[in-house]
């Protein structure tokens, strides 16, 4: 049983190790799956071959972020060596999302930059993906100019992500009128579980108690309702919520 079991193995590197060869990967996989290999053939399955097969979205979406914990600057070498090919706005635009994930924001930001002085700078994706980038590196004040740049290009992109970014960006920027305003509004207008938790983390930071209360009863309500994956996929925020009553000895239900 154990010779079958190894004979296996060496069948199933073997594919792997056909499958690298014709699909002109790294020579290094080669050595991965013929030194290691089952722990090799897994590998290069998470990593190489399931990511280019047409097996269901879902499944995807989980190999991606298996990839991500196995290698996570993959995407951003890859990114690195197709701008370094062909400088296109879409390359550079794939190089910055990439920057901005691996946590080097300000690459991120230079590259969005480039972007938005060229002939894509109308363009609501890019804009988001620069929103996103330089509120993370802290520059609010660029964040609400280009919100509302794209508001102006067309309202109805991504309008609750744009709305809770700009009550952030107007809070991070002591503007608490607007950001209560902004809070407010997209609370009234979508009903969703991320303004009202980052309505209440703000409203606890600036002291105004009765508000995140009013707001907590409702967050409690609507986790009440979300299944195990739901929860699973905002439960950073549930933490920080959490993070955040308990730094003023308050104890809440999520």
């Amino acid at each position: 049983m154990v010779i079958f079991g190894l004979g296996i193995h060496i069948f199933v590197a073997i594919f792997f190790a056909i499958h690298a060869m014709r699909t002109g990967r790294e020579i290094y996989w080669l050595v991965i799956l013929f030194m290691f290999p089952m722990l090799g053939s897994i590998v290069y399955f998470v990593a190489i071959y399931l990511p280019g097969s047409r097996l269901p979205f879902d499944m995807r979406k989980v190999t991606a972020a298996a990839i991500q914990h196995i290698d996570p600057q993959k995407e951003l070498r890859e990114a690195e060596v197709a701008f370094d090919l062909t400088s296109t706005a879409q390359n550079q635009m794939r190089l910055a999302n990439a920057l901005l994930e691996a946590g080097e924001t300000s690459k991120a930001v230079q590259h969005f930059n480039a972007i938005l002085n060229g002939p894509f700078a109308n363009d609501p994706e890019i804009c988001f993906g620069a929103v996103q980038a330089k509120f993370v590196n802290g520059e609010y004040v660029a964040v609400i100019d280009l919100i509302q740049k794209i508001r102006k290009i067309n309202n109805m992109f991504r309008p609750e992500e744009l709305s809770v970014l700009l009550a952030k960006a107007y809070a991070s920027s002591e503007k608490e009128q607007d950001a209560r305003n902004e809070f407010v509004d997209a609370i009234n207008r979508y009903g969703g579980f991320e303004a009202r938790a980052e309505y209440v983390i703000w409203a606890l930071k600036i002291g105004d108690f009765e508000a995140a209360m009013v707001q907590q009863k409702n967050i409690e309500q609507i986790i009440k309702h979300w299944n195990k994956h739901t929860r699973s996929i905002n439960q950073e925020l549930i933490n920080r919520l959490s993070d955040e009553f308990a730094a003023y000895g308050i104890k809440n239900k999520n």
